[in-house]
Formats: structure tokens, sequence, C-alpha cells
């Protein structure tokens, strides 16, 4: 059969209104293997999670197409890691080990069912990463893409570890990639696609999830996973502890291939590193040198004040992301 123009006819791609609501969470979740702390997963009217240490953490995170992904970035398994490593990280700065998610997806009924079961399929794959449940949520209809995810956590007999047990003497320490994000953002934005790392960290961030019980372990005063940009992010822990927190940057680490792409877009790396969010690396602060864990770098120290400075000094180039502004 041949269309008007005399070429083969093709149907139209397959949306998530043909599947339907029901036919869809059929197909992101059937076979699906969960982990032991989850009871009873998707299917029910609410999933059952166990709890050994008899407390949950909680955290929940929304992503919005065209703020925290764009579709002809990245591919819809990258956002559904995205989705699932942004939540996750909150829970593993808390000290927590992350054992199960729920997740919302809101789209338009003309969305591509490929569309939707790639963001379940990398929601499935990051939480399989970091030993975690999907253990249920929700699919509606809305005029963009939107992905609302609560991960749950366990404590394992720990305290946690907030933002506001910060002293005065402590030192700062950081896991993970800082900056990464940032570049890829920069690179992306000026219509490129390499270098593949660069931009594979803007994708797909990269928590040190096991990082966080470990700096729990190790007596860690105060920690938090940096979203919104290191300097912006220690001003939460400064105003939650009363303290001030000075970064100092011959101790912070600028790889080599950030300074190779600032070079190239005539950037300045070490500015994606301080004030670049989205990488989701942890940081924290402990009692004395010797508590840092293998692993973690100390970058700065804690003071008395609460104001971030950068070599004793305020930063003048800004410090990272805010909505509604």
């Amino acid at each position: 059969m041949a269309d008007n123009r005399g070429g083969p006819a093709h149907d139209p791609p397959e949306t998530v209104a043909d599947v339907g609501e029901f036919g869809l969470i059929r197909r992101v979740t059937a076979g699906r293997r969960q982990p032991a702390t989850t009871l009873l997963g998707p299917g029910d009217d609410a999933a059952l999670v166990a709890a050994p240490d008899g407390r949950v953490v909680a955290s929940t995170d929304v992503l919005t197409e065209g703020v925290h992904f764009r579709l002809d970035w990245s591919t819809p398994e990258h956002v559904g890691r995205k989705a699932i490593a942004v939540n996750m990280a909150d829970i593993a700065a808390m000290g927590a080990v992350p054992t199960a998610l729920l997740v919302g997806l809101a789209c338009p009924r003309t969305t591509r069912s490929e569309v939707a079961e790639g963001l379940a399929s990398g929601m499935w794959d990051e939480a399989t990463r970091a030993g975690a449940g999907l253990v249920g949520g929700d699919v509606v209809t809305a005029k963009e893409i939107v992905i609302s995810v609560t991960a749950l956590g366990d404590m394992g007999g720990r305290e946690p570890v907030t933002r506001g047990g910060a002293m005065p003497g402590d030192v700062l320490a950081v896991c993970g990639r800082l900056g990464w994000s940032a570049a890829g953002l920069a690179v992306l934005g000026r219509g490129f696609r390499s270098p593949v790392q660069v931009v594979g960290a803007y994708r797909v961030p990269e928590p040190p999830y096991a990082a966080g019980p470990q700096a729990a372990a190790a007596g860690a005063t105060a920690m938090m996973d940096v979203s919104d940009g290191l300097l912006a992010d220690l001003a939460h822990i400064c105003s939650a502890s009363n303290v001030a927190i000075d970064v100092r940057t011959d101790l912070v680490e600028v790889p080599r291939r950030l300074v190779d792409v600032a070079t190239a877009l005539g950037a300045d790396p070490m500015h994606w590193v301080l004030t670049g969010g989205e990488d989701h690396a942890l940081v924290a602060t402990f009692p004395e040198p010797e508590a840092v864990p293998e692993g973690w770098r100390t970058i700065g120290t804690v003071g008395r004040g609460t104001a971030v400075t950068v070599d004793g000094g305020p930063y003048e180039g800004g410090t990272g992301w805010q909505h509604f502004r």
C-alpha cells in the first residue's frame, strides 16, 4: 500500500493514549525484580516497604521538561536515571541507604509510548544500581512531561546527618564530581554533543550513594548533596549550623578534562566547580581531618560566623541556581 506521494505508508507512532494508563503501567512494571525491602510492590492501592531501622527517611523532587531536562539533549533513559539519582542523593545525604521509590509521571496523551517506557527503563536501572525498589506511583495526563519522585531510605541504626550539626573547627570535605554537569550544559548550550564524558555528566548524574552512610559512620557532623552549586548549598549548612565555611581553591580538584573544555569555550572551570549544580556530589563536615573517610577530599574549613567564603573572601561570580529568579 502506498501513500499519495508514492512511498510506503507507515503507521503513526504508538502513543500513551493508544496504550492506556493501565496498559502503560503493566508494560513498565512487568518482570521487574525488587529488593528484599519491597514487601509489596506495584499493583495494589499502596506499597509495603520494610523499615528495619524503625524510622523512614523520605524526600521528594519534581523534574519538569524544559527546566530540568530536554529530550533533544537527553534520551528518555537518561532522564529516567536522572530523576531517580537526584532523589536518592538526598537520601544518601542524610546518611541513609535508599530502599524504595514512588514515581508520578504526567505527560501529554500524544507522548510516544517508547518515550514513557524509556523513562521507566532508566528509572529501574538507576534504582537497581542503588539497591532500591520502584514500588509504585501514578500516571496522569498533562500539557508537558513532569516527573515526581519520592524516595525512601533506612538509617540502619545510625542517627541522621542533618545540615545543622557543623561546628567551628570542623573540616569540609566532598565526595563525587563537581562542575561536570555545568560543563556538559555549557557544551550542549553551544550546540555540541562532545566530549561524551562531559555531556554524559549533565545527562546522568552519578551520586556516590554509599558515601553517605560511610560519612555518617565516620562521624560527619553535617551533610548534604550538591544540587544547586557548591557555594549555594554550603550556605544552607552555614545557616542551619550558624557557622562560616571557607573553601580553599588550592584543595579543590579541577579535572584536566574540564580545563580543556573551559579553554575551548572561553570559560572558567573553577567557576563550574564552585557554582555548577546537578552533579549531586556529597559535601560534609567532619570534626577533624583524621575523620574524613577514604574517597572524600578535604576542601575547606568551618569557622565562626555565617558566611561562605572562598580563599578567605567573598566570591564575586555568583553562587548557584535558584528557582523563581
